[in-house]
Order: structure tokens, then C-alpha cells, then sequence
């Protein structure tokens, strides 16, 4: 059966002012990369061809076109060996043209945090990620409901305010 949610490109394509991403999670599904990362294969940062993914394509052509991409992160400290990947790897997405911040989790205390990661887009519309215990998406859910997006965004924006930028977030 098709999924009803439209693709992240769509969702992308549409926007119009910015696109925002809260993850909470320290570990997501392992992906090759990240095995071959744990083997210790480096990414030759150098040789751009070799990493630059569609992915980071579609933000660079987005950001182009004006809209501001910002990924916050909200994670453990210490962190774990999936946080310490993710760190490394975001070197791509900020070369892509994505700001990215990093907040510690002890100092998210005192913010209203929503139960799932999700992408707001024009704070607007939100596409949540829901995920299984070992970190693997079970399924994505598109919603516009005003006070569901409010929320989200609000917590992305507190999350923001006191996060550290990616050049300066030392694990």
C-alpha cells in the first residue's frame, strides 16, 4: 500500500521560508555507514564526490533558493558512540548549507519537549518520525493542527536559543 505521507523532497520542494529538524534520539537504526565508521573507515572530506548524497543536494538547492534549514539536536552527554558518529558525519550536512546546534540534554530540563523528532516546515506543517525501540522509523505522520505545531515549533525554538553550534560542540 502507498504512503499517503508525501516524500520529505515534496514536503521540502513546497517550503517556502524554512524547514526545522528536532532530533531527540542518542541512537537511531545502524546504517553501513555507521558500521563501516565503527571499523574505522573515515570519510576523505577532500573528495567531495565520494560522500555528497541526493540528499545533500536537495538542502544545498533549497537553501539557494532561500530557505533556512536549521537541525538541532538534543543529546546525552557523554554522548553515545551514535551521537559521536552523527557529530563527525555533519560535516555533510553543514557543507549542504544546514545549521546545525547541538544542546546537551541537561540543560533541556526546564523545556516542554513534544515525544517524537519531526521536521517543521514553515511552521506550518509538521512530519513526524516515529521510531521503534531500537531506532528504526515505523512510520512518518504529516500533520497541520495549529496547537500540534505550535508546540513543536516552540520547543524547536527553545532548543535552538540555547544550543551549541556544530563548530563549537566538543564530544
Amino acid at each position: 500500500m502507498p504512503s499517503s505521507v508525501p516524500s520529505f523532497a515534496e514536503l521540502l520542494g513546497r517550503c517556502q521560508r524554512s524547514a526545522v529538524h528536532l532530533e531527540m534520539r542518542d541512537a537511531y537504526a545502524p546504517t553501513d555507514r555507521f558500521e563501516a565508521w565503527k571499523r574505522g573507515e573515515r570519510i576523505n572530506w577532500d573528495d567531495r564526490q565520494s560522500w555528497w548524497h541526493s540528499y545533500d543536494q536537495l538542502i544545498s538547492d533549497t537553501v539557494a533558493r532561500g530557505v533556512e534549514i536549521r537541525r538541532a539536536r538534543v543529546v546525552s552527554e557523554p554522548v553515545s558512540e551514535y551521537i559521536r558518529w552523527e557529530h563527525y558525519v555533519t560535516h555533510a550536512n553543514v557543507t549542504a548549507g544546514e545549521q546545525v546546534r547541538w544542546l546537551p540534554r541537561r540543560l533541556a530540563t526546564d523545556i516542554a519537549l513534544p515525544g517524537n523528532d519531526f521536521w517543521a516546515f514553515d511552521e506550518t506543517l509538521l512530519r513526524v518520525h516515529h521510531f521503534d525501540g531500537d531506532g528504526t522509523v515505523v512510520e512518518d505522520e504529516i500533520t497541520d493542527d495549529p496547537s500540534t505545531v505550535k508546540l513543536c515549533v516552540s520547543a524547536f525554538q527553545a532548543v535552538w536559543e540555547r544550543a551549541i553550534p556544530h563548530d563549537q560542540y566538543r564530544i
